[in-house]
């Protein structure tokens, strides 16, 4: 008997020591689902329609983005880029051939009243079939709500603490899961009628569980284009050799131009910088010596700049050099620019971005997908299935299902929620009798803080929020579990 009597005190000791860590995740996991939950209903529903981009765009916008295929021989691209600029008068941005027999030619232009345009030609008969705002289509439209990008920086930056939370709510209702020895039932069964708050709780752990590593991996890979992380990240991962993946060293002039600045290009060479086309670079320093030298009279003269390629030239060569289908160019800026061309497919393998003197049409930097560092494979993948690319119609199905998923998730905490919540009450769960334990929570948690800077501010804001509940006990009532 006395044999017994240390294992029954320390049974004893531990069960309000599990309890009051249970009661300091459980007030946390709560704290989280209130910034987070209207975000990743909003992001879910926005995100799973976004998989279908290509489908949504070619519903709504086929008399633009389709043409009816002829035998004969597409016109020239320049003739194509003069069509577009008659009917709106401008500068060429983007010059996008058409991917396949039936697609429309698209030209972004810049007018001469400064708008950006999409105009979108027949290739075979060089008929300006109409125009949208760039970045206008349905489908940017959804991508732009699903970012926020609408509402500007701050709204941006709550979209990256709702993904930062995420992660933790995750991480902190597998723990509030956990069977500790209960039977199927709340575990992978859901149990109750939905008048019975049971069900509920149970359809929100079982979903949880299901859908919990698709929600951090979602939130991981959203994180590239986040506001403040997103933007640090890159500008570390691109700020070495120019910016350009490892593996990718030139010795070519490299301007202060950025890729991004001029199309819209893969995260991990986003701030990469565009080479220089040498022969203006090369008049340059002729010029210059010409002006230094003495006896100016003996001097031998400066040839004069040679003629720049043409769109239909740089096309034949991107062409020659096997970029794939679908391919974006951008035109020179300036004397000392290049032609720039770049195809992100659903196919990885396949991204490439190339860059063309404009005088030699020599390629100055050609890169692929397989040029990436380890770290910019990885994101690119995970963007690309993030997307809804990588493996097709089973990759937009899966999305669809786990946006069903998240919505599931998050109507069933909030319905959870209010069954619980005391009359007059917010419902937060109660404290710890342990403060230190809470301490201890806390401090978990901030170690995301530190790796997203964003989630460590709102996390100083929910510390004040939570003494300031505390103290107020009276009127925030605690929730039964």
């Amino acid at each position: 008997m006395s044999s017994s009597t240390p294992t029954v005190s320390l049974q004893a000791a531990a069960a309000p020591a599990a309890g009051n860590l249970y009661r300091a995740v459980w007030r946390w996991h709560f704290y989280a689902g209130l910034l987070v939950l209207p975000f990743l209903i909003w992001l879910a529903v926005t995100g799973g329609l976004y998989v279908f981009k290509a489908e949504i765009d070619g519903y709504f916008h086929r008399d633009l983005k389709f043409v009816a295929a002829t035998d004969g021989a597409p016109r020239a691209h320049s003739e194509l880029v003069a069509a577009a600029l008659a009917a709106h008068p401008g500068s060429l941005r983007k010059y996008r051939a058409a991917a396949a027999t039936d697609d429309s030619a698209e030209i972004s232009v810049l007018t001469s009243q400064g708008e950006a345009l999409s105009v979108f030609v027949d290739p075979y008969r060089a008929q300006v079939l109409g125009a949208l705002a760039d970045r206008s289509s349905v489908a940017w439209t959804i991508r732009k709500l699903h970012s926020l990008k609408y509402f500007g920086a701050l709204a941006r930056g709550a979209i990256e603490i709702a993904a930062g939370w995420a992660i933790l709510l995750v991480l902190t209702g597998i723990y509030l899961w956990w069977p500790r020895g209960k039977g199927r039932g709340g575990v992978l069964v859901v149990r109750g009628q939905p008048r019975q708050r049971l069900f509920w709780r149970d359809l929100h752990a079982v979903t949880g569980i299901f859908v919990g590593a698709a929600l951090v991996f979602l939130a991981l890979t959203g994180m590239p284009w986040s506001v403040v992380w997103g933007a640090k990240v890159n500008e570390w991962a691109n700020g070495h050799n120019f910016g350009y993946p490892a593996g990718v060293r030139v010795a070519v002039p490299m301007s202060q131009q950025r890729l991004n600045d001029v199309a819209p290009t893969s995260w991990s060479v986003e701030q990469a910088r565009l080479p220089e086309s040498a022969h203006a670079a090369h008049d340059a320093h002729q010029e210059h010596a010409g002006h230094d030298e003495h006896n100016a009279a003996a001097a031998a003269p400066v040839a004069t700049s040679a003629q720049a390629l043409s769109l239909d030239q740089a096309m034949a060569i991107f062409s020659r050099l096997g970029i794939a289908p679908g391919f974006s160019v951008n035109p020179p800026k300036g004397p000392a620019g290049v032609y720039s061309a770049s195809v992100y497919p659903n196919v990885l393998a396949q991204q490439r971005v190339i860059h063309l003197d404009q005088y030699s049409g020599q390629p100055l930097i050609d890169m692929a997908y397989a040029d990436y560092g380890p770290f910019g494979r990885w994101l690119e993948w995970g963007i690309n299935v993030h997307m809804g690319q990588e493996f097709g119609v089973p990759n937009q199905a899966l999305l669809v299902l786990v946006c069903l998923a998240i919505v599931l998730l998050c109507v069933s905490a909030a319905t959870m929620w209010w069954k619980r919540r005391p009359a007059g009450g917010l419902g937060v769960p109660p404290l710890p009798a342990e403060r230190r334990v809470l301490r201890g929570v806390v401090a978990l948690l901030a170690l995301g803080g530190l790796l997203f800077p964003l989630v460590g501010a709102s996390l100083l804001v929910m510390l004040v929020l939570d003494q300031w509940l505390s103290r107020g006990a009276s009127t925030f009532q605690p929730m039964r579990r």
